[in-house]
């Protein structure tokens, strides 16, 4: 199993809003940054796990926990010329974009803080940690997953 990071603004996209999909599922679009559309295109696999992250907000942090219900697909927003995410390059015989699905397991009672994060040495090589990082979709070591869980745990029981 892979561990993973997935960012978006609350405003745009929040747990809140998986959580009211059909199943809590939903497909996870717009990663139009070519490492992370790699990461999930090459890497993401069905049962893989992943931390649900606000970013750009008063207190980013993350708030929950998907698996990944779909391995990756062209992401059909890139095709619709009224959606935001939609790019000329991308055709459907040569798709540019890709996307997952993913499933809501958990939303958490406390956030875990960004400031929280950067605290612990344990976790000093995690690329969301990284100066000028802006991943939107990034992996995790087990050894990081496994720490973070720990302060999920001490932060929310």
């Amino acid at each position: 199993m892979n561990y993973w990071l997935m960012k978006s603004e609350p405003t745009t996209y929040s747990i809140d809003d998986l959580i009211r999909a059909p199943k809590s599922t939903d497909h996870w679009e717009g990663v139009r940054n070519y490492q992370a559309r790699n990461f999930m295109r090459d890497n993401m696999r069905l049962g893989d796990q992943a931390f649900f992250y606000h970013s750009n907000c008063e207190i980013p942090g993350i708030v929950g926990i998907m698996d990944i219900v779909r391995e990756s697909y062209p992401d059909f927003t890139a095709l619709d010329p009224d959606s935001k995410y939609y790019d000329p390059k991308s055709t459907p015989e040569d798709p540019r974009w890709f996307m997952v699905s993913v499933r809501c397991l958990e939303k958490f009672k406390k956030i875990i803080p960004l400031g929280l994060l950067k605290k612990y040495s344990e976790l000093n090589k995690m690329i969301l940690l990284k100066p000028g990082n802006r991943l939107s979709v990034m992996p995790l070591t087990s050894q990081e997953w496994q720490f973070i869980l720990t302060l999920k745990k001490e932060l929310n029981g």
